[in-house]
């Protein structure tokens, strides 16, 4: 099985989508239907629907199989993924972990959630230590090169 690939962006939305109320069920029915007003609930200012599927569309993105087997994401930048962890993992990069040149640290982390960030993160990146707590894992990811 070949692994599915999309662009930050893409993840963002997608994770942004879940955030804001859409069950999984429901994500899956907005994909298929091809439809932008389907995400209505997670349109706001800083997250714009409009051009989800053609870019899908255009980039090969298969965002289908990404929603029902998972994905990888293409390449992350340092803010996209603060962000795709935010809205992923419903944390906050202002209390939850801090953000670095480079390197992203302090992520409080459950083992689901670890081995959701192993499957998904970009190549770019890589997870620089893991240390686990009795609430969970504390994680280091830096840029690929840098640690």
């Amino acid at each position: 099985m070949s692994e599915t690939k999309i662009s930050q962006h893409t993840a963002i939305l997608l994770e942004h989508a879940r955030k804001c109320g859409l069950q999984a069920e429901e994500l899956l029915q907005a994909i298929r239907s091809g439809q932008v007003e389907a995400f209505h609930v997670a349109q706001n200012g800083h997250f714009d629907y409009t051009e989800l599927f053609s870019y899908a569309e255009q980039h090969g993105e298969d965002l289908e199989k990404a929603e029902t087997e998972g994905y990888r994401i293409t390449f992350n930048t340092r803010n996209g993924l603060k962000i795709w962890l935010e809205e992923a993992f419903h944390l906050s990069s202002e209390s939850d972990f801090s953000v670095g040149e480079g390197i992203i640290e302090g992520l409080p982390l459950q083992e689901e959630q670890l081995e959701r960030l192993k499957q998904t993160m970009a190549v770019n990146w890589t997870i620089a230590e893991v240390g686990k707590n009795e609430q969970g894992y504390n994680v280091k990811l830096t840029v690929r090169g840098l640690q």
